[in-house]
Parts: structure tokens; sequence; C-alpha cells
């Protein structure tokens, strides 16, 4: 039964898919946007948001919340600089997926995920 099971397991084991989430996210915050699967964008965007909301908020305590996170201190310092100054008057929703089509191999639909 899947009571009280609210997220993807994409087949993978519960280290595999937080190290996958953690990637993409630091994907998106360093180049910006990245081409992926719909269902792995719609269970990135929460994580990237989460993040960008603790750097809105800048202090040391939300810092090292977001390090524990990501484990990138390149990122974390985008996130925190360039990325909070960005969305600071943005309440939430800091994200957006397009819709790209099948993928040729095994046709699961690809959307591109970017920062707005």
């Amino acid at each position: 039964m899947r009571h009280r099971n609210k997220r993807r397991g994409f087949g993978r084991s519960p280290s595999h898919r937080k190290a996958m989430l953690r990637n993409l996210a630091r994907s998106v915050l360093i180049h910006g946007s990245i081409k992926t699967t719909e269902a792995k964008a719609k269970e990135v965007r929460s994580h990237i948001d989460k993040l960008i909301t603790l750097s809105k908020r800048g202090d040391l305590h939300a810092r090292r919340q977001a390090i524990a996170r990501i484990q990138d201190p390149f990122v974390v310092e985008k996130l925190f600089g360039e990325l909070a100054e960005r969305f600071k008057d943005r309440p939430g929703g800091f994200t957006r997926s397009y819709r790209l089509g099948p993928r040729g191999g095994d046709a699961a639909q690809m959307v591109q995920i970017e920062l707005l």
C-alpha cells in the first residue's frame, strides 16, 4: 500500500534518488536551465524553490542548511548572492517548465526546466 508516499521513487534507492535530485538542482542553479524528464523536473522543482527561499532569508543558519542540501560552495555562493538578489521581491514560483516532446529512445516526455 502507498499510504503516506507522496514522492516519486524513480526506481532508485533512497540514497541514489537523493543524489540525483541534488545534482539536478545544482545543475539548474549553475546553468539556469536543463533538459530532463517531466517527472524529474516536477520533483526537483520543490527542491529548487526551497533552496531559493533559504537564500532569501540570508542568515547563517539558512546558509548552513543550503550547504547541507547541495554540498557545493560555489553554488551556495551564487545562490546567496546573485539569485537571492534576483528573487527578493518574488514570493514563490521560481522555476518554469517547457515541454519539448518525447525522447527518441523511450518516448519519455522531456521538459526544459529553467529559473525565471
